[in-house]
């Protein structure tokens, strides 16, 4: 049964886009007029498999416009559904993963999610990162942490907290800051079936950050009201990390999934390309 949340249609040109061959396969060539014989092939080395780890307020069932972009290329995919209640259980939940799939893998967190695959990036299976307007802690360092090397989002004060510790954003708040570039009506999805993220989470801390040994990227996104584009180049600029920009709020898998799929691809080229 599909997650309620994010529910919605894939949009028609992100799955009937053939006007590039997948990745992994060679395009045909022409000599004289004539089709190369040897074809379409794969190539000999294995492509990455993309794991994703979503953020607080939004599970992996968001990224589905993206999965099929990066389906289109030939590439598995596997989106993480992350408990969000302390990030040890986050990082179990990613390592399960990683463990079911021994080839190279390309990493990407979003958000709270970058903590997440900052720690469980540390995996030999983990050829690459990826943050998707991500947290990325140094080692002792928490969400919460890394938060204060930039401008604080108004945000923060418009939290609701229920009795577990648990952390909800009302309609208006997923309105004016988590969705401001979506359409109404899945913005109401959004806040309808958000996944709350345990306060505590945000501040249990990193004990080994893979930026510092995996090669990373970094989709800054300009016009997030989260998570500080200011703060965003500060995290892209401390861990080395190559950059891109998206003008886009803090959902770019949703208002632009194509620049995001786009980023993915970036770090699966380079892996790939080794």
């Amino acid at each position: 049964m599909i997650s309620p949340v994010c529910f919605q249609r894939v949009r028609v040109w992100s799955v009937l886009d053939t006007s590039k061959p997948s990745r992994g396969y060679r395009d045909v060539k022409k000599s004289g007029g004539r089709t190369d014989p040897r074809g379409p092939m794969r190539r000999v080395r294995e492509a990455p498999t993309v794991v994703i780890v979503h953020g607080a307020w939004t599970d992996g069932t968001c990224w589905r416009e993206v999965i099929a972009l990066l389906h289109l290329e030939g590439l598995r995919v596997i989106a993480v559904q992350n408990p969000l209640s302390a990030l040890g259980g986050d990082v179990d939940a990613v390592t399960r993963v990683l463990e079911r799939h021994p080839g190279p893998v390309v990493l990407v967190g979003h958000g709270y999610g970058g903590t997440v695959i900052t720690q469980a990036g540390n995996h030999p299976n983990v050829a690459a990162l990826v943050y998707i307007a991500g947290c990325a802690p140094d080692v002792g360092e928490s969400t919460t942490d890394v938060e204060t090397l930039g401008p604080t989002s108004p945000v923060v004060g418009r939290f609701e907290v229920d009795a577990g510790g648990f952390l909800y954003l009302p309609l208006t708040v997923v309105r004016e800051f988590l969705a401001h570039d979506l359409l109404e009506a899945e913005l109401r999805v959004i806040a309808a079936a958000q996944p709350p993220i345990r306060v505590s989470a945000l501040l249990d801390r990193v004990t080994n950050a893979a930026w510092r040994t995996k090669p990373s990227w970094y989709a800054v996104t300009d016009e997030d009201r989260i998570i500080s584009p200011v703060l965003q180049r500060e995290i892209a600029a401390r861990i080395g990390a190559h950059v891109q920009f998206l003008r886009a709020g803090h959902l770019p898998f949703l208002s632009k999934p194509k620049e995001t799929a786009e980023v993915i691809l970036a770090a699966v080229e380079s892996v790939h390309d080794r």
